[in-house]
């Protein structure tokens, strides 16, 4: 009773959406042998196809108890050594990070009928790697890093607001705003990568790539 109440609340109800995915399929011959040149093939697609934020992804962390968050980052460089995301090092994100760096990355593109799955270690970048990327930032970008005390309770807006007004009297546009000392890149060093395409009736394709070594990836596939 307590579930029909519910799906009364939608008109169509929730249970009812659903879409039946026809665009590709994936195979095990498809793919490239390396998965970071596979996630370069598709990354390529998506932005050719002008997916809105193609680089948007959810990242997935736990605290040292196992309780785990997760939220929407940007993907902002990739190669042989991993996926990298900026952030506060004393967000959520970051305190869970510091207590156990292992998290999960999921990027979506609803358009292609595709997700990517990626698990692995997380540590800091370098400070040169992050001093060069915050300084590539929109000016308004920098000093909203700084202005903000990310994932801290705060009385009102008014905290960030006049923070930012503070420093823009200190670095005005033109500028160099110093990178704060709690801000800076993560890089996600995969174990796993998982290529998902869409199906009809729910019999998605998965390829797995499983590391064995640095350089040595098994491919297979999962039931879906």
């Amino acid at each position: 009773m307590l579930y029909k109440s519910y799906m009364s609340f939608t008109k169509p109800s929730l249970a009812d959406l659903r879409e039946n995915y026809t665009k590709a399929g994936l195979s095990v011959e498809d793919v490239e042998p390396d998965p970071f040149l596979q996630f370069k093939n598709w990354m390529d697609e998506a932005i050719a196809n002008h997916i809105v934020d193609a680089n948007a992804m959810t990242l997935a962390t736990a605290d040292k108890d196992g309780m785990p968050s997760a939220r929407i980052v940007l993907l902002k460089h990739y190669d042989r050594d991993g996926f990298c995301f900026f952030t506060n090092y004393t967000s959520q994100k970051g305190k869970d990070l510091a207590n156990n760096p292992h998290a999960a990355l999921v990027l979506h593109w609803k358009e292609l009928e595709r997700q990517i799955c990626i698990r692995g270690t997380v540590h800091k970048t370098s400070h040169q790697e992050s001093e060069s990327y915050f300084h590539m930032r929109p000016h308004g970008s920098q000093i909203g890093a700084t202005a903000s005390p990310q994932s801290h309770q705060i009385a009102d807006r008014s905290v960030i607001e006049n923070r930012e007004v503070e420093l823009l009297k200190d670095y005005p546009e033109g500028t160099t705003v110093p990178l704060p000392e709690f801000w800076g890149g993560y890089r996600l060093d995969p174990h796993y990568i998982e290529f998902w395409q869409g199906r009809p009736s729910r019999l998605h394709d998965r390829i797995v790539y499983t590391r064995e070594h640095r350089n040595d990836w098994q491919i297979s596939r999962l039931a879906p």
